[in-house]
């Protein structure tokens, strides 16, 4: 059995274009806690901004999501596909929705309760185990390559004057995004959490803070809140909208 709880905010934003998926509650504003029983999917999308209908499009994402029976035989990258269509149809069909977007970072749970990720985009996917937090996830991004291929440095990613530009994703009318769809062959241990975020977050708390503040001995779920607080003390301009999933000893049968 498996405990997770979300919590999505548009902080200075004058709307929320983060939505948050845990199994088959999509929540766009809040906060919430359930928990969940193999096989399962939860996800962070983040709207693009600049775009036309953010909001919709990450909360269309989820719900489209959240209708798959997700197991270890799902064809993800089928799956995904027909979401980016859908969402690239919908767009194309009003000037509100024109060439709507969305990122999108899953975590899915199959009934042999072995680990399976999906990232498009830059939103992230991080594992706290034994006190250390390492990133899953890989940034589709434009200075992600950059750093990779040695133009830049790590610490002028933050910066970057294009730190915001990211390779096609969800709903992209002119390019197919590419699905990193990962199958990891473990299993979630006890004492591991799991993180997604958008980059609300992660652009203004660092791995660091990150860190620290999940090794703090609160409940879960204040440890998200003084991680949203903390983005927005650092000065996020974003929504911030951050998912926690770790894994717990099954109920007894009464």
């Amino acid at each position: 059995m498996y405990y997770c709880c979300a919590i999505t905010s548009q902080g200075i934003r004058e709307h929320n274009e983060d939505a948050l998926l845990l199994h088959k509650l999509v929540l766009t504003e809040g906060m919430t806690e359930a928990k969940l029983t193999a096989p399962f999917l939860v996800a962070v999308a983040d709207g693009v901004s600049g775009e036309n209908g953010g909001e919709v499009a990450s909360e269309t994402c989820l719900q489209l999501l959240k209708g798959i029976n997700f197991t270890s035989r799902t064809d993800l990258d089928e799956e995904l596909n027909a979401i980016h269509v859908t969402l690239a149809q919908l767009g194309a069909e009003s000037e509100e929705t024109e060439n709507m977007q969305t990122t999108l970072c899953a975590v899915g749970i199959d009934e042999n309760e072995e680990l399976h990720t999906v990232n498009v985009g830059d939103s992230r996917l991080y594992r706290y185990r034994n006190g250390s937090l390492s990133q899953l996830s890989r940034d589709q991004s434009l200075v992600q390559m950059l750093y990779e291929e040695g133009s830049i440095h790590h610490w002028e990613m933050g910066t970057h004057k294009q730190k915001h530009v990211i390779f096609p994703v969800l709903g992209n009318m002119t390019s197919t995004p590419i699905f990193d769809i990962q199958m990891h062959h473990e299993t979630v241990e006890y004492g591991d959490i799991l993180l997604l975020c958008s980059d609300g977050l992660s652009d203004v708390v660092s791995s660091l803070e990150i860190e620290e503040i999940l090794a703090k001995p609160k409940p879960l779920v204040r440890r998200l809140q003084i991680l949203r607080e903390v983005a927005q003390e650092n000065g996020s301009r974003d929504n911030i909208s951050v998912l926690a999933l770790t894994k717990i000893a099954a109920e007894k049968k009464k």
